[in-house]
């Protein structure tokens, strides 16, 4: 897909936001070492494009389902870093009252439905909100995000029939990293594109560069703008790379010899940076100005969530059907 260079302004908001993403998942993953956060973390880190750009396309009331790699998207999409870190440590203040934790995080007002811990199970919770949108005649789409490893399940192909057939207002965006949690796309997948099943159901696929926030944020734009036509749905495909392992265990030493170094050449922040550069938008001292005021935010929402309280016992009993 063509790149069009978006406006100083919009770009420095991605800068900032893809660097506020990058040091929370550093921060995080020392939380998670110093037993601050419980239970497992997965961090987006090298994927910042694919949660800024996916979000700068989107408007209010859309809606949005992610995986368990989510925290970059539900601070794209404006969930404050304290919310975020607070959760993450369980306190009561956090965007789920600190019940949700690192795989779970929900905020209805910022159109965040939830990240989802099984794998692939956002994508019918994305085509009930995109029905939803129809039936009310509401201007608004729907998201699911999901992995390349959620594509071989059932739901996958489930939701796509179904939204294709209803001509459903639902964007299904595939973050292509690679690895299906230990193995590699070529072991599991029988094709080398996610973006080319989209044609059994009759709709759009592209394959685009998920580590260019430009060329994702129009991407989207895109495919937002046919389903608000009513034109149905749209799969989209962002070719882009998880750094760290599948989870805070994982050393990654499956990944051939290299790899790694070869995808942080096109690391997505210092792509955009070095664009803003060349182009006039941005110098050294500016960058490191950002990078160091963001790093101020973090590291405030953190001692912040540290002092915050747990929940209270009786808070067990709350927010529950029965």
């Amino acid at each position: 897909m063509e790149e069009l260079s978006l406006d100083a302004a919009t770009r420095q908001a991605m800068l900032r936001r893809m660097l506020e993403i990058r040091i929370s998942e550093e921060q995080i993953q020392e939380l998670f070492l110093q037993n601050l956060v419980r239970g497992t973390t997965h961090l987006c880190i090298g994927q910042e494009a694919c949660s800024v750009g996916i979000a700068h396309a989107l408007k209010k009331g859309d809606t949005v389902t992610c995986t368990y790699r989510g925290h970059g998207h539900a601070l794209a999409l404006g969930m404050s870093i304290q919310k975020l870190m607070a959760e993450m440590m369980g306190k009561a203040s956090g965007a789920c009252k600190g019940k949700g934790g690192s795989m779970h995080l929900t905020d209805a007002s910022i159109g965040l439905l939830g990240e989802n811990a099984i794998v692939g199970a956002g994508l019918p919770i994305a085509v009930g909100a995109g029905l939803s949108a129809q039936v009310m005649g509401e201007d608004r789409i729907s998201v699911a995000i999901f992995g390349e490893g959620a594509s071989n399940i059932g739901a996958f192909h489930e939701a796509l029939n179904m939204a294709a057939v209803w001509k459903l207002p639902v964007l299904f965006i595939c973050e292509n990293n690679l690895y299906g949690e230990y193995s590699p796309m070529a072991r599991t997948t029988s094709v080398s594109d996610i973006a080319v099943r989209s044609a059994a159901y009759n709709m759009p696929g592209m394959v685009v560069d998920g580590q260019s926030v430009e060329t994702v944020y129009h991407a989207i734009k895109t495919a937002r703008e046919r389903a608000r036509r009513g034109e149905g749905p749209s799969l989209i495909e962002l070719k882009t790379y998880r750094y760290k392992g599948h989870s805070r265990t994982d050393p990654a030493t499956y990944r051939p010899e290299g790899e790694l170094e070869q995808w942080m050449q096109r690391d997505p922040i210092k792509l955009l940076s070095e664009k803003m550069k060349t182009d006039g938008q941005l110098d050294d001292v500016e960058f490191e100005e950002m990078k160091q005021a963001t790093e101020r935010a973090v590291f405030e929402a953190i001692e912040w969530a540290k002092a915050e309280p747990f929940p209270a016992i009786e808070a067990l009993y709350e927010d529950i059907y029965a």
